[in-house]
């Protein structure tokens, strides 16, 4: 069935979600799993009248952004080792274009699937907010399994 699945996560319990379908799956079709978290990149310049941070500042909050990333797909994949999936890889992409990195990813990991989860936002939010999923979907050559 699948050989290589991309499960995207943000640590949020609507992504856990989509980690413990992504990890279930991948046990039962023998399946390895890529855990793949997109650390923001912090910017080097803020619109005029806002604070100004210095570049040790920026670095500091970059790296913490970066770490707590680790942390998340750390912990997607030794649940699913932990869970019998025969390999697990732990990926932290560092863009602003989450929907890009995620489709990045599976294209130079050879996956066969991503799975993510949606928060199903409607009308003006998802205009206001952008959909990644929506972005992922449209763009993906592979086949994307989206939960709610």
């Amino acid at each position: 069935m699948y050989k290589r699945v991309l499960v995207a996560t943000d640590g949020s319990a609507l992504s856990d979600q989509a980690v413990v379908a992504a990890i279930d799956l991948a046990v039962l079709s023998g399946a390895e799993l890529v855990a793949v978290s997109v650390a923001h990149i912090e910017p080097f310049g803020y619109f005029e009248g806002s604070i100004m941070l210095s570049q040790r500042d920026i670095e500091a909050t970059q790296e913490k952004t970066n770490l707590a990333a680790q942390r998340i797909v750390d912990r997607v994949a030794a649940t699913a080792l932990g869970k019998g999936v025969r390999n697990a890889q732990a990926i932290v992409m560092k863009s602003n274009q989450v929907a890009e990195a995620i489709v990045a990813t599976a294209k130079n990991q050879d996956c066969d699937l991503i799975v993510m989860a949606s928060h199903g936002r409607r009308s003006l939010a998802r205009l206001l907010m952008g959909s990644e999923t929506l972005h992922v979907l449209t763009h993906s050559h592979i086949p994307v399994l989206v939960l709610r």
